[in-house]
């Protein structure tokens, strides 16, 4: 018996292909990929790249979160995950409506306070208590930087909503992921930063990274590294300049546009050079470190599978690593490791990812992708290879 449910991406393509009275022929020169590819990944022969997902997107005219089948409803459902997300739209839409009466918020450095430590439960890949806290956190802290006026309040609200954003791609709205950021820059303008204005910018273009729109998401890249230019100089400045890079490089990376790619992370590598290791500030695990994870993300972007394997090599996680940001790196090298046809390795990158951030990795489409090509070899893998499918969702099973 499989253990992933029928309706997977490959299948996913194939239903919206036919309902848009297209052979697989005419898809495959739409999306400008190979008709063999095509036809191998609606069978799941072949696992989709991320590349392959938007372009059969974009030729469909439909969001790569259809393709991917994002959010996945019966395993939110079933962890509770899914009524947390109301209350977070609810406190989002009250953003301009002034101090409410029946709130007592307060002070600003205890609520300054506990935003931070929700960045940190994000980061730590502690979903369920981020989403379950950041809404009422909003609701209180909307008030209170109304009621001040400051920029300490308005930037605090910011990272609240950073925090809400967060939430909403990790679990897989791309809506509410948007309207957090937009609320998040609107906050950042009234406290006048022009580092978060250029951290709204990479996360905005992040979201086009998702979207499979790389154009829009690579001059999103270019806004932002401008806008953090008119910022002071300041360590934290070069962070979130380097950081940007990174993001840019694996935009380029996954555009197939590999001079692009390696521009950037050539800048972020002399950027980290400076910096060193800068895992909290803004806490975007920036470093040395994360430049070397980013150089195996665009490899294998750049479907360059087996340097992306080689890459790996000599990689250390520093233990105050973001747990959240290895479980996303463990992600990747499985995925490079599953098209080098080292399957067991793979899987045990993935088992990894789930160790590193388990709510995280649940609901990572890279996590999910690669089982999936790994699934029709499950007999080549440990048997723990079919439990691991059941914890995935609610629909497996072992």
């Amino acid at each position: 018996m499989n253990a992933l449910p029928e309706d997977n991406i490959g299948r996913r393509i194939a239903r919206l292909r036919r309902e848009r009275h297209l052979t697989q022929r005419a898809l495959a020169d739409l999306a400008g990929i190979p008709y063999s590819t095509l036809t191998k990944v609606e069978v799941g022969v072949r696992p989709p790249t991320p590349y392959v997902v938007a372009t059969c997107a974009r030729a469909m005219g439909v969001e790569v979160a259809t393709i991917e089948g994002r959010p996945y409803a019966s395993e939110l459902r079933a962890d509770q995950l899914d009524i947390l997300i109301r209350p977070i739209r609810e406190a989002l839409d009250v953003y301009d409506l002034g101090p409410d009466p029946d709130i007592r918020p307060r002070r600003l450095e205890v609520l300054a306070d506990e935003a931070e430590a929700l960045c940190a439960a994000v980061r730590a890949g502690e979903i369920k208590q981020a989403a379950g806290t950041v809404a009422g956190l909003i609701e209180e802290a909307t008030t209170a930087a109304h009621a001040a006026g400051t920029t300490d309040g308005w930037l605090t609200l910011a990272s609240l909503y950073r925090t809400a954003y967060d939430v909403a791609a990790k679990l897989g709205y791309g809506d509410l992921a948007q309207l957090s950021l937009a609320r998040m820059d609107w906050a950042a303008q009234r406290g006048s930063d022009a580092v978060l204005g250029g951290m709204y910018q990479y996360m905005r273009a992040l979201t086009y990274l998702r979207e499979g729109k790389y154009r829009t998401g690579q001059r999103l890249v270019t806004l932002g590294l401008s806008t953090i230019h008119q910022a002071d100089d300041s360590r934290q400045r070069q962070v979130v300049t380097g950081q940007m890079h990174l993001g840019g490089a694996v935009m380029a990376g996954r555009a197939h546009n590999e001079h692009e790619a390696f521009e950037h992370l050539r800048e972020a590598e002399r950027i980290a050079a400076a910096t060193g290791e800068s895992v909290k500030v803004h806490w975007l695990a920036f470093g040395p470190t994360n430049v070397q994870a980013h150089r195996v993300s665009v490899l294998a972007e750049l479907d360059q599978y087996g340097e992306a394997v080689e890459a790996t090599e000599g990689l250390v996680i520093p233990n105050d690593w973001p747990k959240s940001r290895a479980s996303h790196h463990f992600a990747e090298v499985a995925r490079a490791q599953m098209w080098t046809g080292k399957l067991e390795a793979s899987f045990r990158s993935l088992v990894l990812a789930r160790k590193a951030a388990p709510q995280q990795a649940k609901y990572h489409p890279t996590v999910r992708e690669t089982y999936a090509g790994l699934e029709a070899a499950h007999r080549r893998l440990p048997e723990s290879f079919l439990s691991y499918g059941s914890w995935l969702g609610s629909g497996h099973v072992a």
